[in-house]
């Protein structure tokens, strides 16, 4: 392999000669062969909007050539449109507070710019990485801004999600308003309901998920970009930071405001927490209805049958005809995942330490991966499962016809002791329970027919749910 030789502050190395990535992003790439894995493709559109910003911020302060601004300015525009993402080649697991990344971007930066100025990569006689691509700047503030901005750039795509799986529960409530099936609780045979009312609470349950995120992004608005090191801004100029944030207004659309206090923005990490609660709380309402799905139409013939999920795939490779609930297993899997990614980033935000917190790498991929797996899963959920369900309305009728916990409606006139014999009594003789109950003395048989219509009892009146 061809190479070129370049130094920085601890040596020289031979870097791959076609590489735009220079020493620093090689030496990481040797210390870190940890995991394979990368930080998402929205962090380094992130940061090529961050550092395009302070190019022409800081020229248009005159600490800047404005010729290396501008070519630094067109490098980032390509890195926008996506060339050149082979060369972010970093592990997940590196350096602590991302170093290494931000060195990784400000390498390829400046070997692109010097192309474009008409230098060759690696030379960095026209555009160095620290001295130019990164002035005014560290990876302390760079960093936790590069996360800000690639969850607000990514959120709209997962509250969409959320609201197309939103709407087809609720569709599904409406066409099931009249199914009338037993309710259960404990698992066991509990008073009527509607499966349309369980939809509807499914729908309400993600709509709240929806509502709680929205407001845990809102918060991400806050940068501490110019805050440099440790929050005090050593090394920019005082307009830099409010010069550098309204560009970056300016070009996302994004409520972004500087930090309050840079001090505090730099240390805490908080709000990708708080952010990562709110996935969290998602994904167990998206296991919970999952789940609850896959029950429902357990069977077809030994489990509970009452709806029918869409067949999308044969569902085994040695039963033949098998249907599995298999979009709604997926929808499981991807929520266990999105807790797993929480408590990893409860631990990095905590092991913040004085001025800092070193951890930013693994919260970065650790609140990006899980906003894009829960906005797929929600999308085929919605799409490949929930729009396709179907209900065995009879089923669902003489499951309710035949549940114990119709004597609750009993209770009140023949009271809870006499109640409670009368299902004791049908559940040993097979008898139904208006009928029992007429045999006792307690109801007319026109009066027990009414007091145990479950179509009654589950709120389904005058024709409506």
């Amino acid at each position: 392999m061809a190479t070129r030789r370049e130094q920085d502050s601890l040596g020289t190395k031979r870097v791959p000669s076609g590489a735009y990535y220079g020493i620093q992003t090689l030496r990481a790439v040797e210390n870190f062969p940890i995991s394979g894995l990368r930080l998402p493709p929205e962090m380094v559109r992130a940061y090529a909007l961050i550092k395009k910003a302070a190019a022409l911020t800081n020229a248009a302060l005159g600490g800047l050539e404005p010729r290396k601004a501008r070519a630094i300015a067109r490098a980032c525009d390509e890195l926008l449109r996506g060339r050149f993402a082979d060369q972010f080649v970093v592990d997940v697991y590196q350096a602590g507070a991302g170093t290494s990344f931000n060195m990784n971007v400000n390498e390829v930066l400046a070997n692109r710019a010097n192309e474009l100025l008409g230098a060759r990569r690696g030379t960095y006689r026209l555009v160095h990485p620290n001295d130019h691509v990164n002035m005014a700047q560290s990876t302390n503030d760079t960093f936790p801004t590069a996360i800000r901005l690639a969850c607000l750039l990514q959120l709209p795509g997962l509250l969409s999600a959320m609201t197309a799986l939103e709407r087809a529960l609720a569709r599904k409530a409406r066409q099931f308003g009249r199914v009338v099936k037993a309710g259960r609780t404990h698992l066991q045979d509990a008073v009527p309901v509607t499966l349309g009312r369980e939809f509807g609470g499914y729908a309400l349950a993600v709509a709240k998920a929806r509502e709680h995120l929205r407001r845990a992004g809102g918060l991400l608005g806050e940068l501490n970009l110019g805050g440099t090191a440790a929050g005090t801004g050593m090394n920019a100029h005082p307009r830099y930071r409010g010069m550098a944030i309204r560009r970056l207004r300016q070009w996302t659309r994004l409520p972004l405001t500087p930090a309050e206090n840079l001090v505090e923005r730099t240390q805490s990490q908080a709000d990708f927490a708080r952010l990562s609660g709110a996935m969290r709380d998602y994904a167990l309402e998206l296991i919970r209805i999952a789940n609850d799905l896959r029950l429902m139409t357990s069977g077809p013939n030994t489990g509970l049958g009452e709806i029918e999920l869409p067949a999308v795939q044969p569902g085994s490779s040695i039963m033949p005809g098998k249907v599995n609930p298999v979009i709604a297993e997926m929808a499981d899997m991807v929520g266990f995942q999105v807790v797993g990614h929480d408590a990893t980033v409860m631990m990095a935000v905590q092991a913040g330490q004085l001025e800092l917190n070193v951890m930013m790498p693994v919260v970065a991929y650790n609140v990006l991966q899980p906003m894009r797996l829960l906005t797929t899963a929600s999308r085929a959920l919605a799409a490949r499962c929930v729009a396709g369900i179907t209900a065995d309305a009879a089923r669902c009728r003489g499951y309710a016809e035949r549940s114990l916990a119709l004597v609750t409606a009993l209770a009140p006139r023949i009271g809870y002791l006499a109640a409670a014999r009368i299902a004791k009594l049908s559940l040993a003789s097979g008898k139904p329970m208006t009928q029992l109950v007429v045999e006792q003395g307690g109801l007319s048989a026109s009066e027990a027919r009414r007091v145990l219509n479950p179509v009654v009892l589950a709120g389904v009146t005058r024709g409506r749910p």
